[in-house]
């Protein structure tokens, strides 16, 4: 009698990992993802040209051998301020991600867990600012603030939240009410414990998600407040918006300043987009029903081609 099959229990990492390996789509984006991030990390050693170098002999230059995306109105080769900028863009947005995932996840806990009236509290206080004009809220702080990398970012970040947190409470209010939960409490484990020992760790998919989601929506906000003159002052330093902004006038007569930024916030964040849709079916279970299965090991000595 062949001996009884065990199932092999895979790490949740190397199932998620499995599952997101499947949609190529996504794995193709996190590919441009991972290449754009290199390529703006290492501008230094891929930029044609020092940052800011100017060539007063070439302003407006058309794209060429010297210049592969010509030149701006200062003489400057666009293609090293894009790889300059785009550092710059992506830290804003993996920034404000972080920060407001973070604020979310924390209050979207406290919400859930708690209940009651500082439930009732922290949801009206989401509504509220979820029921503000968003951008108008986010130009009037970022000009309340300034217009430098870390106001753009806190601005951005304390605006950003809302959405994450009324996810992650969803969520807490269906686990509380699990048997790991009430076993925690009953070995007296209280609700700072339960939340970050035991809540937390399961809500390592929707904050993964968040991050993914809401990194391409600081991208595009930071690049519309650099555009309407509210974001990171061109003067301080670079960003794909800004250099829409302050080119959008030469669209007629020098499209390449305003194109190559353009298409660069473009596909990132498309791809950031196909990356968070990527994670989201691979932490869902339920996207995949053979997912379900557990694989199971072979018989000890039975060969791969042994008939059961």
């Amino acid at each position: 009698m062949a001996a009884a099959e065990t199932p092999v229990v895979e790490r949740p990492a190397v199932l998620v990992w499995r599952r997101f390996s499947h949609r190529r789509v996504a794995l193709v984006s996190l590919a441009v993802l991972v290449g754009i991030a290199l390529a703006t990390v290492g501008a230094e050693l891929l930029a044609p040209y020092p940052q800011g170098r100017t060539h007063a002999t070439d302003v407006l230059a058309d794209p060429g051998r010297d210049y592969l995306l010509g030149t701006d109105t200062l003489g400057r080769d666009t293609l090293s301020q894009m790889l300059y900028a785009g550092r710059v863009t992506l830290a804003v947005g993996v920034s404000v991600a972080l920060l407001a995932t973070f604020g979310g996840t924390l209050i979207g806990m406290v919400a859930g867990y708690v209940g009651g009236a500082v439930d009732a509290a922290l949801m009206r206080l989401t509504d509220t600012l979820l029921a503000l004009p968003g951008l108008m809220v986010v130009m009037l702080g970022a000009r309340m603030l300034g217009d430098g990398i870390f106001d753009v970012v806190l601005v951005l970040s304390l605006l950003g939240w809302m959405a994450v947190a009324r996810i992650i409470r969803g969520k807490v209010l269906s686990l509380r009410e699990q048997e790991f939960v009430a076993a925690a409490r009953a070995m007296g484990a209280g609700p700072g414990r339960v939340m970050f020992r035991h809540l937390l760790p399961n809500l390592v998919g929707e904050m993964a998600v968040a991050v993914s989601l809401a990194t391409a929506g600081a991208i595009l906000a930071e690049s519309v407040l650099s555009f309407l003159g509210f974001g990171v002052s061109a003067a301080h330093t670079p960003t794909w918006g800004n250099m829409l902004g302050g080119n959008e006038g030469f669209m007629t007569v020098a499209p390449w300043l305003v194109i190559s930024p353009g298409i660069a916030i473009v596909v990132t964040v498309l791809a950031v987009n196909f990356v968070g849709d990527g994670l989201r079916d691979a932490f869902d279970v339920r996207s995949d029903g053979h997912e379900r299965q557990p694989r199971r090991a072979s018989p000890r000595g039975a060969s791969a081609g042994t008939p059961r």
